[in-house]
């Protein structure tokens, strides 16, 4: 019975289908753009009125799709046009019949009771009887007897009767008989018009292209989305989440994104809910909708074409120290260490979690170093402080953080993090969240003192072997300064005089990034 509903419902979709090409092609007539008259083109195609032609020999010219179980099941019952079966003309009056009577009954029912009774359907319970009533107004708050299967939602009663569901048996019965029939009769349609089907997988491209320009042209329509440029830059102004903004009360917190050739490699720190995920997934949803011809949620963006986008987004189940996760981590990243190029778009979160935190700190330093020999966009996030240390050996690694606050309670003797979701420049100085996690717990404070010693002295060691020498800084504000200048000379579109403001502004950044010169250095 389920393989001929489905193969009468799918019949009746193509049918509907059909009857949409002619006002379809009517809409595209006195369109100029070359896409669209190709599409108007294809349309034209002699074929979907032929197989349309052939369905309406044998499907009623009023049966199409329509909402409601049991709309959409009268329109399955009485698909198929009259005198061409007996028997399927038979079985169907009797499933009138039937559905007269059961609806003949339930009036009679609310008039011996005197109940606002009447007629429901459901695909799982067939014909029921539903009323809304007071419970007062019903005779000692009760049903009458005779009905069973009784349940109540705020004023809303739904039951049956003894009588009713065996009528039910009848029908579904009768539904039966009519479906085999109806079956044969559409089976036998179907062989028919299988072999100018060819023409429904063009019309299928043509929709769902369409269905997609005409998303676009809403989004861009209705939102403040703007047109993306393509350059050798990924530079976002104030982009947000498109999905987070559609599911959230209010607009998400934007922030910028900026990788050029000069700093192709960014690492993000922050506390856990911070935002980095959401942050990675951003970018990665925008640049996609750059390259399929949408406009993206900023004020301004221009993207590099990227070959492929590989993503290792990171969730709080990651955190689970098993081989399994681990396991699965290191398929991802070996995936993406074996197909990347210098094209790709690389978005990592959250690797080395599923193993100890020597080893996590040692393959993401390895996978970091492979992945810095591409000229490859990579967005790093990672709890790692560690690795926040490599813009000292690489001068095309950037920091970025998430920033929180320190707030008090109102009792003021406990403090919590408020998370702002906002996006800024170096490394996070939210450290040791466990230390801080393990003062709200019940753990004993000797403890959390003497975790806290260890941990600073480890820092402590830690700090002095990864700070920067004088030499390592100017070396880094020399390679920013020229990767800057090479970015103006390829892309910049400003006058002259604007030209001379932003170069002189790059001359102090430059001056600033540098350190003092000691007295030594001096004489």
């Amino acid at each position: 019975v389920k393989t001929a509903e489905s193969k009468i419902t799918n019949l009746i979709y193509l049918k509907h289908t059909l009857e949409l090409v002619e006002p379809l092609k009517t809409a595209l007539r006195s369109c100029n753009t070359p896409l669209l008259k190709a599409y108007y083109n294809s349309l034209e195609d002699t074929r979907f009125g032929i197989i349309l032609e052939k369905i309406t020999t044998v499907i009623n010219d009023d049966t199409r799709y329509t909402k409601g179980c049991l709309n959409m099941r009268t329109q399955k019952c009485y698909a198929v046009k009259p005198n061409i079966n007996e028997f399927l003309d038979i079985a169907r009056r009797t499933y009138t019949e039937i559905v007269d009577d059961i609806a003949g009954m339930i009036t009679q029912l609310a008039e011996k009771y005197n109940l606002p009774m009447k007629t429901s359907f459901s695909s799982a319970r067939g014909f029921f009887i539903q009323m809304s009533v007071d419970c007062s107004a019903l005779p000692n708050g009760q049903l009458p007897s005779e009905f069973t299967k009784v349940t109540k939602m705020k004023n809303t009663y739904s039951f049956t009767s003894a009588d009713l569901i065996k009528m039910n048996e009848r029908c579904q019965e009768s539904l039966r008989e009519i479906y085999h029939m109806t079956y044969l009769i559409v089976c036998k349609l179907l062989n028919e018009i299988y072999e100018h089907i060819h023409c429904l997988y063009k019309l299928s491209d043509i929709v769902s292209m369409l269905d997609m320009l005409l998303s676009f042209a809403h989004a861009c329509t209705l939102s403040d989305y703007v047109r993306p440029e393509f350059t050798d830059t990924l530079a976002i102004k104030q982009g947000w989440h498109p999905i987070l903004e559609k599911i959230a009360m209010e607009k998400p917190v934007s922030n910028n994104t900026y990788l050029t050739g000069g700093n192709n490699f960014v690492i993000i720190t922050g506390p856990n809910m911070s935002g980095k995920s959401t942050y990675l997934k951003q970018i990665a949803l925008c640049q996609i909708m750059a390259q399929i011809g949408s406009y993206v949620p900023a004020e301004y963006c221009s993207f590099r074409i990227a070959e492929q986008i590989f993503t290792r987004i990171g969730m709080d189940d990651d955190i689970e120290t098993n081989a399994s996760t681990f396991m699965k981590e290191m398929k991802e990243i070996t995936y993406i260490i074996q197909n990347a190029n210098d094209k790709s778009l690389i978005i990592i979160d959250e690797l080395g979690r599923g193993t100890s935190a020597e080893e996590g700190i040692g393959i993401c330093y390895a996978a970091c170093e492979y992945l810095l020999n591409l000229k490859a966009f990579t967005l790093f996030a990672t709890h790692f402080l560690e690795l926040c240390h490599m813009d000292a050996l690489y001068p095309n690694v950037e920091n970025y953080h998430f920033e929180v606050q320190h707030v008090r309670s109102s009792a003021g003797n406990r403090e919590k993090i408020a998370y702002t979701y906002t996006l800024s420049k170096g490394y996070t100085e939210e450290k040791n969240y466990g230390l801080k996690a393990a003062e709200v717990s019940s753990l004993p404070s000797s403890v959390i003192l003497d975790a806290k010693e260890i941990t600073n002295h480890i820092a402590k060691q830690v700090l002095q072997r990864q700070k920067s020498t004088p030499e390592m800084m100017k070396q880094r504000a020399v390679y920013h300064l020229a990767m800057r200048l090479v970015q103006t000379a390829r892309n910049s579109r400003l006058d002259p005089d604007s030209l001379r403001i932003y170069l002189k502004g790059l001359k102090k950044k430059y001056e600033a990034s540098c350190p003092a010169p000691r007295q030594n250095d001096e004489q």
